[in-house]
């Protein structure tokens, strides 16, 4: 499937992985763009030898290219966007914050520019900053969140941007991809799917977790302080829900946010923050990385070949009971 998004990222499907903080690892990234996707090492909070580190290990499982995600809140995110330069990585995603006194600085290493937005007229600043594409992201995704669906956003993005449009949010099998593509994206971006892949690092009792959850098993917390997170709910996140809601003091809360998703990663299932998004539903199985890419593409194209091919026959059938 040639878009704007594989010719511009030089990649083979338009499937680009998630940038999870304390989970999307060299290890992760690599496999994904061994794939023919896009991996992305999560570097918010990392350190910079880390960082290092997990690049050399992706481009040592293969030749195709990575990317790297910079959290803008990070107190070290200037040296962040320092190292990514220097390191050369191909595509660097961005969040929480605009990346526009980076943009210059990583166009000229070679790095193409994605930031994450969860609204137009984020977007439409994105591209006057210079922004390559975007990545749209509704408020189904896991991790921190904006307040608009994808079914909502990603249609408004496409119509206020003329650059290419990534969807996220809500999106872990084919029916995902194919409607991504009908709401007008070139390519979609995933995350919770890949939390249960072999090359995930997340200790196996929180991939259980994955795996058994049910429709109406995410919760959202941290939206009294300004910063939204979905994750499954579990004693830790029931707790810190019913402290926000009776408003519990900055310090308290603080502490209990403090570590959570390292707990988590570790395997802490009932103190940590379980960060995934609503389509952990949809996750079943235990695959490799490349068996998601390739699944993803295999059901993306068929289910859209079959939406076209509706549309075509319920067009045809409107034209019959007109001319009857």
């Amino acid at each position: 499937m040639d878009t704007r998004v594989t010719k511009l990222l030089g990649i083979k499907h338009p499937i680009i992985q998630g940038a999870m903080a304390r989970i999307a690892d060299g290890r992760l990234a690599g496999a994904v763009s061994a794939a023919g996707g896009l991996g992305v090492i999560a570097c918010g909070g990392a350190s910079i030898a880390w960082i290092e580190e997990q690049v050399r290990i992706a481009r040592s499982m293969t030749d195709n290219p990575i990317g790297a995600n910079v959290m803008l809140m990070d107190p070290q995110a200037h040296e962040v966007a320092d190292v990514l330069a220097k390191l050369r990585v191909d595509v660097i995603t961005t969040g929480a914050g605009s990346p526009g006194k980076y943009i210059e600085q990583w166009k000229e290493a070679g790095a193409k520019v994605v930031p994450v937005v969860a609204s137009s007229a984020l977007a439409a600043r994105m591209q006057r900053c210079g922004a390559d594409a975007v990545i749209a992201e509704g408020t189904e995704a896991g991790g921190h969140i904006g307040e608009l669906s994808t079914m909502a956003l990603v249609p408004q993005v496409c119509d206020t941007v003329t650059i290419p449009v990534i969807a996220a949010g809500g999106i872990a099998d084919g029916r995902g991809v194919a409607a991504a593509f009908a709401l007008g994206a070139e390519g979609v971006q995933v995350g919770t799917r890949f939390l249960t892949v072999e090359e995930c690092c997340i200790a196996e009792a929180y991939k259980a977790k994955v795996l058994a959850a049910k429709d109406s098993d995410t919760i959202v917390t941290g939206r009294g302080a300004g910063h939204p997170v979905r994750c499954l709910k579990n004693a830790w996140s029931r707790n810190v829900r019913s402290l926000e809601d009776a408003a519990a003091s900055p310090d308290e809360l603080e502490g209990l946010y403090a570590g959570s998703l390292r707990r988590a990663v570790e395997g802490d299932v009932d103190g940590g923050s379980l960060m995934a998004g609503q389509a952990a539903c949809l996750v079943h199985e235990r695959r490799s990385a490349r068996d998601v890419v390739e699944e993803l593409m295999a059901q993306g194209m068929s289910r859209a070949s079959l939406g076209l091919q509706g549309l075509a026959d319920a067009s045809a059938l409107r034209v019959v009971r007109k001319r009857s």
